[in-house]
């Protein structure tokens, strides 16, 4: 047997495989911090064997909590990613597996990769809606993409500005915005042509390339939490941020989304911006807007399920949308989708999967274009 993660996004590390039917293993932290919970790794030469895979550190991850109820996602060609059922005692991750090939690859979520990134970039770069920009270099020298979207023969009245996966390890939120982007720049959709003839877009699909490539669950290369810097980004530290900050100031913006994942709530949901000291009725009533406009548009999205509500005037403002609203007083808002499936609407196969990130983000077209028409 040999277990391998020695590939773009990669994480695990093998204490014991003597044994098939007790391979430990553990999580590595992400460079320069505590942080840890995403793994994405191969098992070669088992096929037929009745392995068993534990996941020893699992109880002192980030979001322990993560793990509960929890289902691995597991795929022969990295392409189509089913669940197995999934223990965890509180310490130890498990499961139980007999794999058909001669290799088979667990993941925390159906990963996607740099280079699966750049086919979307330059897939998305042939329509003649889109121009491609780059933001700058990162801190391990990778480009930071930035896609601009609108219709060339229009004037648009509005700038939208949707950025993904500040947290790396949250994959859905580009499988999410490949959906996105492809609806968005589709010539044949009359919703797309409408909305591009109001709104120019800015979209930044991985706004954290270095921890994806590296394989970390929530920071760049040097343990920065992106979302934790947009009170105080530097490009020693945090270029990413300070570097989109800086094309924000420059293109202007009426409208931010930014795209997450949640390891813990099986539900898709936005986060509001109740907190911000600078909070007015105009942002509340977008927010509700959108909130209601998109529970009516998709079964996969709701709004019973999130996170507590923010006391007014105790914002972090060091959080993405959070920043932005109390800063620039536009609107911005955050979707959160799970690691886990979506409760309300299960799937035994495949639980919340690309497939379901990329219908939700078709979706948020339809939200956006009626966003556009209210405000």
């Amino acid at each position: 047997m040999n277990i391998s993660s020695q590939f773009d996004g990669g994480n695990i590390i093998v204490k014991s495989a003597k044994k098939a039917s007790d391979i430990q293993l553990e999580i590595r932290k992400d460079n320069g911090s505590h942080f840890y919970q995403w793994f994405y790794f191969r098992l070669a030469g088992a096929a037929g064997k009745d392995c068993t895979l534990k996941i020893m550190n699992a109880g002192k991850a980030a979001y322990p909590g993560g793990f509960e109820d929890y289902r691995v996602c597991v795929s022969y060609d990295r392409e189509h990613w089913f669940r197995l059922d999934t223990k965890y005692d509180g310490k130890t991750l498990s499961w139980s597996h007999t794999p058909a090939k001669g290799a088979v690859y667990y993941a925390y979520f159906a990963p996607y990769s740099m280079e699966r990134h750049a086919d979307l970039v330059a897939g998305i770069s042939e329509s003649p809606y889109v121009e491609q920009r780059v933001l700058g270099q990162t801190l391990d020298g990778q480009d930071l993409d930035l896609l601009v979207i609108g219709d060339p023969g229009s004037k648009p009245k509005k700038i939208f500005w949707v950025t993904a996966r500040q947290h790396p390890g949250e994959t859905m939120a580009e499988w999410w915005a490949e959906g996105f982007l492809e609806r968005l720049v589709d010539e044949h959709d009359p919703v797309s042509r409408k909305l591009l003839d109001q709104v120019r877009f800015y979209v930044i699909p991985n706004i954290n390339p270095d921890g994806s490539r590296r394989g970390h669950l929530r920071t760049n290369a040097i343990g920065k939490n992106l979302n934790r810097e947009w009170d105080k980004s530097t490009m020693e530290n945090s270029p990413e941020v300070f570097l989109t900050l800086r094309a924000m100031e420059k293109y202007g913006m009426d409208f931010h989304l930014d795209v997450h994942g949640d390891e813990a709530l099986p539900y898709n949901f936005l986060i509001g911006i109740e907190g911000i000291p600078k909070l007015t009725a105009k942002l509340t009533k977008q927010y509700k807007f959108l909130q209601n406009r998109l529970c009516e548009l998709s079964p996969d999205f709701q709004k019973k399920h999130g996170y507590p509500l923010e006391k007014p005037g105790k914002a972090n403002l060091s959080i993405a949308s959070n920043y932005i609203a109390n800063h620039y007083r536009v609107f911005s808002t955050t979707l959160e989708m799970p690691f886990k499936d979506n409760a309300d609407l299960p799937d035994q196969d495949q639980g919340w999967s690309p497939e379901r990130c990329i219908r939700l983000g078709r979706t948020f077209v339809d939200g956006l274009w009626s966003y556009a028409q209210k405000f």
